[in-house]
């Protein structure tokens, strides 16, 4: 087939951090085209720079792509899954489909990037259309600069710049049909592998959480009726629900943020104002992790400020790290934090930071192993939140939280879960004989750990 001959080809939408129907700007432009369309998801874990997920993100992976297929099922199309690197694969569905175009939504990493290129180069010398969307930020990372032309480095101004912007887009309306391509062969999706099998240890994520788009909108509307008024006030409570828990469906694309943007100030009244704008503040915050990912594209190994990579990380005492990770530390809230990490594959977002610090401050483990883990272990382990969050804590990243800010999780137990609901949950012989004792003492590793950041900015 000659490039002059591909205008009645099928469009390709090449699905990827956007599981959803809704506000999917390569979906409706395929849909809106008038050819048949083929909806593909390609597991690469193969092209060279990506980060393939970790065990509790595949987990949700696996069932935010049944809940995919459901969805596009109502519409008439199927969901064609293939494994191995994104460009090889893309090439043979181009070729034994016909197709005459492929639609994609932006990704940031530097891979993701140099991978969603060459595609678009390949697709074009063939001569086929390939366009990709803005579909899964408020604003694309070279629209929002300072007025020296140059990336934001702390958050408060961005998100200032980010609110002086055009506002974002509204969300795009599902696409009421979708004419399917000929179907092509793919792989089954239990056949890519995504869940625990021996051991199955995702039973507590199953307790957890629903994915899938559906379920995302249920969240969203129930924490919007029930929970926003008092979000400012009891965000930082970690014993009761009072949160969004939108963080795996943001991560996944069940839901977009223009979704969650639009939502949320429709909701807004003079009752719930401050908790909508506190709420919306933490999707800039999201947008900043992301903003900083595209201008730093190691930030998951490589510290923002570097003159921290001569910070003295003492030699790795695995047993204390062990501790920390199985939270058996004889620091309640760390341990609370760290089994409600393991159970449900998330962690209440005042904990992450307590766990980090003391992880980092503490024990004087370097936030990389702590990054790791995460990224291991929760379902919303997302390419430029956790390694950004990380860094922020550690000191080394955009906006950081200073040096000398220790967090000490004694202070932070007693502020912010008064009465021990959250403790207990999750630490049931906290009180107890059973209950060991701290494996640091707090003061003595605080002046540590501030020592060793005097040495940092000696060597500046």
């Amino acid at each position: 087939m000659s490039a002059t001959d591909r205008t009645d080809g099928p469009v390709v939408v090449w699905f990827r951090d956007d599981l959803r129907v809704a506000d999917n700007p390569a979906l409706r432009a395929a849909a809106d085209s008038g050819r048949p369309v083929l909806c593909l998801y390609v597991w690469d874990e193969e092209s060279e720079g990506l980060r393939a997920p970790g065990g509790a993100a595949r987990w949700w992976l696996h069932h935010s792509l049944g809940a995919l297929g459901e969805e596009l099922d109502r519409l008439g199309a199927t969901l064609t899954l293939r494994r191995g690197p994104a460009e090889r694969e893309i090439a043979a569905v181009l070729r034994e489909t016909g197709a005459s175009a492929i639609f994609w939504n932006r990704r940031y990493g530097a891979a993701e990037r140099r991978i969603d290129e060459a595609v678009k180069t390949a697709a074009r010398a063939d001569g086929r259309e390939a366009t990709s969307f803005a579909g899964s930020l408020l604003f694309e990372p070279w629209t929002i600069r300072t007025g020296a032309g140059t990336p934001f480095s702390v958050y408060t101004p961005f998100w200032r710049a980010c609110l002086a912007a055009p506002p974002p887009r509204r969300p795009l309306a599902t696409p009421t049909g979708v004419t399917p391509a000929d179907p092509i062969d793919g792989e089954s999706l239990d056949g890519l592998g995504l869940l625990p099998t021996r051991p199955d240890w995702a039973a507590g994520l199953r307790e957890t959480w629903e994915p899938g788009e559906r379920s995302a909108r249920r969240r969203l509307a129930a924490f919007l009726a029930d929970d926003v008024g008092r979000y400012r006030e009891d965000r930082d409570t970690p014993g009761i629900d009072a949160t969004s828990r939108l963080s795996p469906h943001l991560r996944w694309g069940e839901l977009s943020p223009h979704q969650v943007w639009h939502t949320t100030a429709a909701a807004r009244d003079r009752a719930n104002a401050d908790g909508a704008s506190t709420f919306l503040s933490e999707l800039g915050w999201r947008e900043f992790a992301y903003h900083t990912l595209f201008e730093q594209p190691e930030l998951s190994t490589v510290n923002i400020h570097r003159e921290y990579d001569s910070f003295p990380w003492p030699r790795l005492h695995p047993t204390a790290l062990r501790a920390w990770q199985q939270g058996r530390t004889g620091i309640p809230l760390v341990d609370a934090g760290m089994r409600e990490l393991w159970r449900t594959g998330t962690m209440h977002n005042r904990v992450r930071m307590v766990v980090a610090s003391f992880l980092i401050k503490n024990l004087l483990i370097d936030w990389r192993r702590g990054e790791q883990w995460f990224w291991d272990t929760l379902v919303d382990a997302d390419p430029a939140s956790n390694p950004f969050n990380w860094q922020w804590v550690a000191g080394s990243g955009a906006d950081a939280a200073p040096y000398f800010r220790v967090f000490n999780p004694e202070l932070q137990r007693t502020k912010f879960d008064p009465h021990g609901d959250y403790v207990r949950r999750w630490v049931p012989e906290w009180d107890t004989s059973d209950y060991p004792e701290p494996i640091v003492d707090l003061a003595e590793t605080r002046r540590a750990a501030l020592a060793a950041y005097e040495q940092v900015k000696k060597a500046r």
